[in-house]
């Protein structure tokens, strides 16, 4: 028994030393995006905003349950929300998307000034949008990208809802990854914008013009 119990020992501090030295697993970098629309909503033609439309007060989006983090969300299948363990997108998609919604406005030419809340300067409107949706989909192949929210314009001047609408965008992810997915929520965020911005405005003038 003694024979058996110190031949033991050499085997087992062996494997110890084994251990020690063997590689462990490679720490996988984590990759940050950013959300940047391919070409944010152009100016449009002058005749189309002969004078500006006032002040736009644009309030801060507010994400769908879920969607409030920066981590970036992919779906299997419906109703079922993931995320990507070692890639997340550089802020909520409210944050990233404020910014971009005014740069959107503006462009358009349309508008006296467009300004984010929060702050103490009179406005003529204002603009909420809601339910915000920013998801990767692998229902199909190639995957693709939704981005989606509910904007609605306010009157200021005279307290009082112009409009609301839902608007959504749906992108094919050129590869099965968060990289393609960042790259078809650019394209998404383009198409979605453009639209949001021209929808604002049409229904501003359609509002002070039936006053």
């Amino acid at each position: 028994m003694r024979r058996i119990r110190w031949t033991a020992i050499p085997v087992l501090l062996a494997a110890a030393a084994a251990c020690t030295l063997l590689p462990g697993p490679k720490a996988v970098p984590r990759v940050t995006f950013l959300l940047r629309p391919d070409s944010p909503a152009r100016g449009g033609p002058a005749a189309l905003c002969p004078e500006g439309s006032g002040t736009l007060l644009v309030s801060l989006p507010r994400e769908a349950p879920g969607f409030e983090t920066e981590r970036m969300a992919y779906l299997l299948r419906p109703a079922t929300v993931k995320y990507y363990a070692n890639s997340r997108w550089a802020d909520s998609p409210a944050g990233m998307l404020a910014p971009a919604i005014v740069e959107a406005l503006e462009k358009t030419g349309c508008w006296r000034a467009v300004v984010r809340m929060p702050t103490t300067l009179p406005a003529d409107f204002r603009l909420d949008t809601e339910d915000l949706v920013l998801e990767q989909e692998f229902f199909s192949r190639p995957s693709k990208v939704r981005l989606a929210l509910r904007a609605t314009l306010v009157d200021l001047r005279a307290p009082g809802i112009l409009a609301t609408r839902r608007f959504e965008a749906l992108e094919d992810a050129p590869s099965e990854d968060a990289d393609g997915g960042a790259i078809a929520a650019g394209r998404a965020a383009e198409k979605l914008l453009g639209s949001l911005a021209a929808w604002a405005h049409a229904a501003a003038r359609s509002g002070t013009a039936s006053r």
